[in-house]
C-alpha cells in the first residue's frame, strides 16, 4: 500500500509542478463548453413522450385527428384544437384564429398526395394544455418566419395575444416542382 501512496504522491506533485490553476481551469472550461455543444446534437428517443398523453399510444393512427401522428399534423407545434373544444379547422368557442399562420406540406398516406397545410393558432383564453404535439417535418429556422412553427402567432392578434390551441386548414394539393 505504501508503494501506491508514493506513486500517486509523486504523480500529483509532478502535475502540480507542470501546470497552474489557470491552465487547469481553462481545460475544465474547454471540456464543459465542448460537452455543452456536443450533447444537444446527440440523438434521443421521443417515443415515450408521444405515448404518454401527447396524443400517441393506441390512438396513433394516421387518420385520428386527436393524435399527433395524424398526417395533417406533420409541422404542428402546439395543442390540438380537436382536444380543446374545437374541430380540426375551427377554433373553440371564445377564441378566434390568428391573422397570420405558418405553412407546411404534409403527405397523405391514404391517397399518396402531398397537401399544403396552414396552421393557425386560436387566440384568447388560457392555453388548452391537452394533446400537445411538436412535429417539425419541414420546419425552417426562426428567420424564415412563414415556415417556422416556434412562434406565438397570436402576438399579431389585436384582441388577445394569449395562445389557446392550433387548427389545421388544408389549402389543397401541393404542386410538384
Amino acid at each position: 500500500m505504501n508503494v501506491f501512496d508514493r506513486l500517486f504522491e509523486n504523480l500529483s506533485r509532478g502535475v502540480a509542478h507542470r501546470t497552474s490553476r489557470r491552465s487547469a481551469l481553462t481545460r475544465l472550461g474547454k471540456l464543459a463548453l465542448g460537452s455543452a455543444i456536443t450533447l444537444p446534437v446527440l440523438p434521443f428517443d421521443r417515443t415515450n413522450a408521444h405515448a404518454a398523453g401527447h396524443g400517441g399510444g393506441a390512438k396513433g393512427s394516421v387518420q385520428d385527428d386527436t393524435a399527433c401522428e395524424y398526417w395533417r399534423y406533420c409541422a404542428i407545434d402546439g395543442f390540438l384544437c380537436t382536444c380543446c373544444g374545437g374541430t380540426i379547422n375551427s377554433c373553440p368557442p371564445g377564441t378566434e384564429a390568428s391573422k397570420v399562420a405558418w405553412i407546411g406540406t404534409c403527405h397523405n398516406p391514404k391517397d399518396g398526395k402531398d397537401y399544403l397545410i396552414s396552421y393557425n393558432d386560436c387566440c384568447g383564453g388560457t392555453p388548452c394544455g391537452r394533446c400537445a404535439c411538436n412535429n417539425n417535418i419541414g420546419d425552417k429556422p426562426g428567420y424564415r418566419m412563414g415556415e417556422h412553427n416556434d412562434v406565438n402567432w397570436c402576438m399579431a392578434h389585436t384582441n388577445s395575444t394569449s395562445y389557446h390551441c392550433t387548427v389545421v386548414v388544408s389549402m389543397g394539393v401541393a404542386e410538384a416542382r
